[in-house]
């Protein structure tokens, strides 16, 4: 092979990107990683685009691969449920697991990606490329483009991890012989801020605020210096529609009277942040063979799904796990690797983007009804009583490794179980009384 055919290329040095470099790296692989922006970690993060991250078990684990875990968590604040802020009554706090120890972790998306790139800068066969624009790949001759120059490099392997809107995944589909469907939610987001309050929390760092308001929301995160980052999902024309700073400040008093105050900065953060969309993206296949190169999407770009049950990251890094995996089942041979990569992810994320779209109801208005916390209530009862034979679906997403494509069938089946022994409870009780009646009867 020549030198160029060897080369691994990464697009796009966020989060998924600079973990699969270290990985790579690992196996002795020359890996030159291609990023867009400036180096963050010197220019800074762009404002209004975190969405604070909620780290969680699949992050963790995934992250113990390349040594931070211990650090990610030393730099996250654990939230051991939800906070609910309804209208007109008190907040209400929802634990997320029925023991109440466990806990997904609020971290910093630019504090884990600054980690994440000195990670990958320090691994012997990666070079970071900043300011480097690839606007489309040709797989027949391996080449990657980049914008606004006739400039172009040669490489075997491309990986493209340049988010929801990838330039590669475009490429691709200009050439034929790819689906591709995104799906965007009538609602966007904007962030905003509640600074600390007199040194400490404004609000209680434990939990992951939520106002359901029906059709939209806000929540909160915290974060270390004691701030929350607040992001609304609202509909794009009710964003909108606040023009003014009286108007900003007359909906918050309305919709959000116990947090309003506690943001000072409140109009100018809504006056310049910007609005972001909300997309799901379904693809197939991820990965093209070409004459000169393969090229293979992960994370965003493969599978961009909505922020409400906190995987997007998570589920991300599980791809990089599982191409290094897959390489290692295939010693090195990185055509098997990548058909098995695709063929083995593709049913997970389908499935996870499913239950981020349903969270996202459950998250903006059941979570704010007596109904729904009974039945959580129920829930946590079942778990704590059987042993781990019943799991709610929240704990087999956030809390453990289980295939994200196996969950909907278990708790199917658990709830089969649940509802035949209740079904039988109430045939035998229903008996017994009647049993008692007949007896009434023959002794009167």
């Amino acid at each position: 092979m020549t030198p160029e055919s060897e080369r691994v290329a990464i697009v796009g040095a966020g989060l998924a990107g600079c973990l699969l470099a270290t990985l790579l790296a690992r196996r002795g692989l020359q890996v030159t990683v291609y990023e867009r922006r400036p180096d963050p970690r010197v220019a800074g993060p762009e404002r209004g685009r975190s969405i604070n991250l909620a780290i969680s078990a699949r992050g963790l684990a995934a992250l113990e691969q390349v040594g931070l875990r211990k650090q990610a968590l030393e730099r996250a604040l654990p939230m051991h449920g939800r906070m609910v802020h309804p209208t007109g009554a008190k907040p209400n706090f929802q634990p997320y697991s029925a023991d109440g120890e466990r806990h997904i972790n609020s971290i910093s998306r630019a504090e884990l990606n600054a980690a994440l790139l000195d990670a990958a800068e320090a691994t012997p066969g990666v070079t970071l490329r900043f300011s480097e624009r690839v606007n489309a790949v040709d797989a027949g001759a391996g080449l990657l483009h980049f914008e606004d120059s006739d400039r172009t490099e040669r490489a075997g392997i491309v990986l493209a991890s340049d988010g929801a809107y990838s330039a590669v995944r475009r490429s691709l589909e200009s050439d034929g012989g790819f689906d591709c469907d995104q799906d965007f939610l009538e609602h966007g987001y904007k962030e905003l801020t509640v600074p600390p309050r007199d040194g400490d929390f404004a609000l209680d760092p434990d939990a992951l605020h939520i106002w359901p308001r029906g059709t939209s929301m806000m929540i909160a995160l915290p974060n270390l210096d004691r701030s929350f980052t607040c992001t609304l999902f609202w509909p794009k024309g009710e964003l909108a529609a606040l023009d003014t700073p009286d108007k900003v400040a007359a909906s918050f008093a309305a919709e959000y009277p116990d947090v309003a105050s506690l943001m000072p900065d409140l109009a100018d953060d809504y006056a310049h942040n910007p609005v972001g969309s909300l997309v799901t993206v379904r693809c197939w296949p991820w990965v093209r063979y070409g004459e000169g190169a393969i090229v293979a999407l992960i994370g965003d770009a493969a599978h961009a799904i909505v922020p409400f049950f906190g995987q997007g990251a998570n589920c991300a890094f599980e791809d990089c796990i599982e191409i290094d995996q897959c390489l290692g089942e295939t010693d090195g041979d990185w055509a098997r690797a990548l058909s098995l990569y695709q063929e083995r992810r593709k049913p997970n994320t389908d499935v996870i983007a499913e239950m981020a779209l349903d969270n996202f109801i459950e998250m903006r208005d059941r979570v704010s009804s007596p109904v729904f916390r009974l039945r959580q209530a129920a829930q946590h009862a079942l778990e704590r009583r059987s042993g781990g034979r019943y799991v709610s679906r929240y704990e087999l997403v956030s809390f453990s490794t289980v295939p994200y494509a196996e969950i909907p069938a278990r708790v199917r089946r658990q709830n089969a179980v649940v509802g035949a022994a209740l079904l039988g409870g109430v045939l035998v009780a229903g008996l017994g009384a009647l049993a008692i009646r007949r007896y009434a009867r023959v002794k009167g």
